[in-house]
């Protein structure tokens, strides 16, 4: 009996983790999040209900049948990784809960399932981690921007606050203004020129936060990623160098064991004729 399941053990575990399965797997989660995508749209889901019910129930049931191989094969193993919590919750979640109002929550969060396609694609899969390894100088980078927002926040409010009260009437306000013009977003002609009529020399005030707060600080963060990317690429690259060099010297040997074949091959030739 334990062999028997040992041998079904394995066939299921080569089912779980081969290739073919696992791109059915990512194509279905993809699929799954159009089909959330295309019932926001009324005119196509009202007429269509039936239909998007019944591809909804089957794609919920092989996720349910995927995640129930997992739990056999990898048993206590399978809660220690983030995506199978995530996964677990989400299916067990939609079944469970699926005829409440609490549905269509957890129909949005399985969209979330997309993101595991990072995990398929070697160059964003490197992006991702650049990020993640980014995040403490982006913290700090984000501190220094949040310095920089107060500063230039109580500068505009002291200066402006009579002349464009709706804009930096306050502390607060003045926040506000300030993330605007961080976003480029109408600074010019909504914020800057009517208050240029007023005080000519408040070029110096939107110039100076634009070329510290956007150009710089944004710089930094984007520098700090690609720097992040190209550390990781280069291991990635010493890893399979590495690999090649194991590989060239598994040849050597391969050919010097032929060569000795050879040799002992002739040695024993030699001495039956003798």
């Amino acid at each position: 009996m334990d062999t028997e399941q040992s041998i079904t053990g394995k066939g299921i575990s080569q089912i779980v983790y081969n290739k073919f399965f696992t791109n059915f797997i990512t194509y279905l989660i993809i699929i799954n999040a159009v089909l959330i995508g295309l019932e926001t749209y009324p005119s196509l889901y009202e007429p269509n209900k039936d239909i998007f019910f019944i591809l909804d129930w089957i794609i919920l049931a092989i996720f349910a049948i995927e995640l129930l191989l997992k739990l056999y094969v990898e048993r206590s193993k399978f809660f220690k990784s983030a995506w199978n919590n995530f996964d677990f919750v989400i299916i067990v979640g939609s079944i469970i809960l699926y005829n409440t109002p609490f549905v269509s929550v957890l129909r949005i969060f399985r969209v979330l399932r997309i993101l595991r396609t990072i995990t398929f694609f070697p160059s964003l899969r490197r992006i991702v981690q650049a990020l993640f390894l980014a995040i403490p100088t982006i913290g700090s980078v984000l501190i220094l921007m949040t310095i920089i927002f107060y500063v230039y926040a109580i500068i505009g409010t002291a200066f402006f606050s009579n002349i464009n009260p709706e804009y930096f009437g306050n502390l607060q306000l003045s926040t506000i203004t300030l993330f605007q013009i961080f976003t480029l977003e109408s600074w010019a002609s909504g914020i800057f020129r009517p208050l240029f009529k007023e005080e000519p020399w408040s070029w110096l005030y939107f110039v100076s936060f634009i070329v510290v707060a956007t150009f710089i600080m944004i710089n930094l963060i984007v520098g700090e990623i690609v720097n992040n990317a190209q550390k990781i690429t280069d291991e990635v690259e010493k890893e399979t160098q590495d690999i090649k060099d194991d590989t060239s010297e598994i040849k050597e040997l391969k050919a010097e064991v032929q060569e000795l074949k050879i040799l002992l091959k002739t040695f024993i030739a030699q001495k039956e004729e003798k």
